[in-house]
Parts: structure tokens; sequence; C-alpha cells
């Protein structure tokens, strides 16, 4: 059964959209509203915006809305159920016991139950007489016992059915060990069989504390050397951290971003808590916008390697589009930090420190990388050499930035600063102008509706649909002028699905006497919820007049009866005459 309005009213009176969201970014108050940087996209001008009126909000870049409960879903990577509980814990409150969760919610918490007992299991075989050789490799790795347990490392056995008839002895079915991806099917298709076999194990931990996926690693010289968990439903490899539950608590505003699982707990054991790595793929945009919750600060720790610095390369881009500030730790004679810190033996922690306290930031790491490839002894080299500098030194926003290292390249290649400003201002000009070419394609794309995936009807036709999203929009707003509205219009009078769905949808809880957005998380899916607060939102900007209403309203009784192109090819005369009279009709 669905949770009482009751209980998700009180909840979000107890949980203020406005208190919540300040936890994760920093708002400012603009007008009626309370504006950000999106926590869900890297932007520089903010345009995430909450609407306290109504407990919404909406980001005008990616598009992403909804209530506070749908706010908790997307930032802390829950289902609704689990948002619910989580908001109901901070607010002192009790989720009704006749309240039962669905099935996928069931089937969660069971994958978190199978992934922690499945850690354990690894734990335990580490330390077992079969995991021996797994043991001496981590030992070999130079880690103590103590980062072992600290990191929860262990050993999958060199047995298919090890772990699998483990977590069945424990109640585990095969299709939830299939949605952990613990396991798979044989070829067979006859029985399952364990998908980590002679491999060392890291556990991956979400902020809350579950195991939500598992790292391995073989330790031959066999294919792929590292193998890790897919994405299931509580595991996104785009979307989280190895060790940020870790770094989190580290005491600094600083993370560093390191390459794979062994240079995080490397760093980590030489003293530097703060360390995270990726899963087993590039850094992306949502790991970037997560990490910025919990620093201001980035110090890239990349291998050595050439893969290591392309790798670098990208995240310096991905990373300054967030906002956050940027360094690079340059590891001498090609090596990685677990490699070069126990290479440096017992001074090992001291020297990585030194190579962290003179890291540089980002601009002076790539203008580095470019001097190296130019012998600037000749004209020639010096001005390939400022050629792409000045590309580097455009992509600053920041003016006095830009006029610093426009002195230094000066310097360096025995220039004029002026003409490497020159440079700079005319790139930017181009920077600027395709910047606004890439806003305008996107409004265009909005205004015409091709990339409505809600309302694929909205494209074709355009007319209807604006006004049929404005009349919504007045409605919820202005519940009182529903019987007005129903005076002039019916429900198969609007022309396109969803928004024949939403009219009615919003009517039924006028009518109700129900708050018309108060379940909206509830009732339709998160893509929908920031479909609908989209057209909400837009309120403020729409002429709030009986006059204004009636304009809707006439537009979509003219547009219902409005053949399309093809309905007039195949029309006799009489049908034709039968469509006027139609129209004439609906604009009485």
């Amino acid at each position: 059964m669905r949770l009482s309005e009751d209980f998700i009213t009180e909840l979000k009176y107890r949980s203020d959209i406005s208190d919540i969201a300040s936890s994760y970014m920093q708002l400012k108050r603009r007008g009626r509203n309370l504006v950000g940087l999106c926590p869900f996209h890297g932007e520089k001008t903010p345009s995430f915006n909450i609407y306290a009126e109504n407990g919404s909000f909406y980001c005008f870049g990616c598009g992403v809305g909804g209530d506070v409960i749908t706010f908790i879903m997307k930032i802390e990577n829950l289902d609704y159920m689990e948002a619910v509980k989580f908001l109901a814990q901070r607010a002192g409150m009790t989720v009704p016991d006749d309240a039962v969760d669905d099935s996928m919610s069931k089937l969660r918490t069971r994958v978190y139950e199978a992934n922690r007992e499945a850690a354990r299991f690894y734990y335990s075989k580490l330390f077992a007489p079969e995991g021996k050789q797994a043991l001496s490799y981590l030992r070999g790795r130079a880690l103590s016992d103590k980062t072992i347990t600290r990191f929860g490392l262990g050993y999958a056995p060199n047995n298919r059915f090890a772990l699998t008839n483990h977590l069945k002895q424990k109640g585990f079915s095969d299709s939830e060990l299939i949605a952990a991806n613990l396991v798979f099917k044989s070829r067979s298709g006859n029985s399952v069989i364990d998908r980590f076999v002679d491999r060392v194990m890291f556990p991956i931990i979400d902020l809350r504390g579950n195991v939500i996926a598992f790292g391995g690693r073989i330790m031959s010289d066999q294919k792929p050397k590292y193998l890790n968990t897919s994405d299931t439903i509580v595991f996104n490899k785009s979307q989280n951290l190895f060790s940020l539950n870790n770094a989190k608590n580290s005491g600094t505003r600083r993370l560093i971003l390191c390459e794979g699982y062994m240079d995080v707990i490397a760093v980590n054991q030489a003293g530097f808590t703060d360390a995270v790595a990726t899963l087993g793929t590039s850094l992306t945009t949502e790991q970037a916008m997560l990490m910025k919750r919990y620093c201001d600060e980035i110090v890239i720790c990349y291998d050595a390697d050439e893969a290591g610095q392309k790798a670098t390369q990208r995240a310096i881009g991905i990373l300054r589009s967030t906002g956050l500030n940027v360094r690079v730790l340059a590891i001498p004679d090609g090596k990685d930090p677990d490699e070069f810190i126990r290479k440096n033996g017992e001074k090992g922690p001291a020297a990585f420190k030194v190579l962290l306290d003179n890291s540089g930031n980002d601009v002076e790491y790539r203008l580095y990388k470019l001097k190296k490839q130019f012998d600037l002894t000749t004209p020639q080299g010096r001005f390939a050499y400022l050629s792409q500098a000045v590309k580097v030194l455009a992509t600053l926003d920041n003016a006095m930035e830009q006029d610093i290292y426009a002195s230094k390249l000066a310097q360096e290649a025995s220039v004029e600063k002026n003409s490497i400003m020159e440079q700079i201002s005319k790139l930017s000009k181009a920077k600027y102008k395709n910047e606004k070419k890439t806003e305008f394609t996107k409004l265009q794309s909005e205004v015409s509706g091709r990339d409505d995936k809600m309302n694929p009807e909205h494209s074709k036709k355009p007319r209807a649909t604006v006004a049929e999203q404005n009349l919504i929009a007045f409605l919820v707003n202005n519940p009182d002028k529903l019987s007005f509205i129903e005076n002039y219009l019916k429900a198969e009078d609007f022309v396109t699905d969803f928004n024949r769905k939403l009219y009615l949808y919003f009517c039924q809880r006028i009518k109700d006497k129900k708050d018309p957005l108060n379940t909206l998380s509830a009732d339709f899916t998160s893509d929908e919820v920031s479909s609908i607060i989209r057209i909400i939102s837009k309120y403020s900007q729409l002429a709030s007049t009986n006059d204004a209403l009636l304009e809707y309203i006439s537009v979509i009784k003219e547009e219902s009866v409005k053949p399309t192109d093809s309905d007039i090819a195949k029309a006799s005369d009489s049908e034709l005459d039968a469509y006027l009279k139609k129209l004439k009709e609906k604009r009485k």
C-alpha cells in the first residue's frame, strides 16, 4: 500500500527543501527563489532554482527537477522508499509499519545484504589456507595487516562455486545473487557460478557504509588484470568512487585523485586518507560533482605513463568545469604512487608529501607538458609553443589568471605580452561565440520540442503543447480556477497524451482537496517529475489573468480539431467542410 498523504505532508513539512539542499550546496536568494550551482551537472553560472512556495526545485541547465524526496533520490542515489526513510530518520519520524516496500526496494536491500556477506566471506578466505598466496601478494605490496583490515581486502577462492554455495546456505536465491552481479549463469543455464575466482578482492563501499560492489585483481599475468562488478541496482560505476567513504572524514577540503585501488590504499597507508579513485572507467562529470560535495581542491595523482598523462589532461577539463581548483602531482621516473612510496621505503610518506606540497596547478601542468614538445631556442619552436599555449589560456575564465600566465609566456618566449593577450582575446571571443551558439541550439531544441522525451508529440504539435503546458502551470498555481476551466475545456480536447494525463491527474488532486504536487515523486518516474516541474516552474513567466487562461483554452480547442497534413491529403470536400465548421465552432 501507499504511504498516507498525511505522512508525506508531515515529512515534507519537517524536511524543508531549502534546508536540505543547502547542506549539499551553496544557495543564494534571488527574488522569491533560491539559486545555486547545480549539484547534478558541472556549470559556472547558477541555473539551479529552489521554489520554496511549493517545495520544488528545477535546474534549467540539465533539466532535473522535483520535490525534496526527488532531490534526495538523485543526490544520494536512492530509490523512492529509501529516500523517504532517509528523510524520516533525519526528521525524527518513523515510516508507518503498514507502508510496504515495493519489490525493487526489497531487492535492493537483499543485494546490499548479499554484498556484505560476500565481503565477509572474501575477508575470511584471505586468512584461510587457500588465501595464502593472496595474503603474501598483499604483504609483498607492503600492506600492513591493519591496512588490509581497514579496507576489508579479501580473496576469492579458486573455485567456481565457493561463494555461490556459501551465500545459498545463507538463504540467498540465484536471482538475488545475479542481481548483485556476484554470480552469473553457467553456459548450460542449469546453475550459477562465481563471477570472481582466484583474485584479490577490493570491496567498494558507499557513503552510507554499504558494500555496493567489488574489484578483483588477478595475481598472474592473465587478462583482465582487474575485474569489476558491472552496474547493478545499487551500483553505478560512473557515479561512485573508491574509498570516498574514508576520504570524506579526512578533515580536509582536498581530495587526491588516484588511478586505481592499490594507489589509493598505498597513499592512505602513507598517512594521506583523502585519496580516492575511479572504478575501472575514466573520470565522469557525475564523479566530479560527487567530489565537489566534499572538497574545494583536487590533486590529480595519476600514473606517469602515457595513458596516465592522457587521462590527466581529460580529467583537468572535467574538474575545471565543476569549479574545483585543480593541481597535478608529477611522480618522477614514470612511477605510480604505490611504486613511488614503496621504492622510498621508510622515507616514502615524507617523499610523497614533498611531491604533494610542490604540485603545481593544472595550468602550470598543461603549459609544462606543452613546453617539452617544442624547441624554444628556435623562432619556429617558440611560435608553435605560443600558438598552443594561448589556447590553454583562452580556456580560463578569470582575466587576472590569464594576465599572470601571459606575462610568464612573454618572458619565456621573449615576445611582447600585448601580442599574447591579443591572441587570447581572439580565441576567447571565438569560445564565447561557440558557447552562445550552443546555447541558442539548445533553446531552439526546447522550443521545437524535438528533444522532449516525455512528450514525443511536442515536436509535431508545438503550439498545442505549449498552450497545454501553460494551462497546466496556471491550474496548479490557481486550483480555484478548475471549475472555470472545466466550463470551457474537456480532457479530450488535449492534443498530446502526456499533457492530457497530467491535466487529469491534477484535476483529480484538486477535486480531492489535496496538494497537487504533494505525491509527484510517488506517482511518476523521476524523469516525468523533472518534466512536470519544468512546466510548473515556468508559471512565474506567464500572465495569470483570466484573459490569458482563455487564450490557452482557445488555442487548445483550435488545435484539437486541426487536421494533420495526412488528414487533409486524404479528406474529401465534405470532410474538409466539416473540419472548417468544427474549427469555427471551437473558436466561439
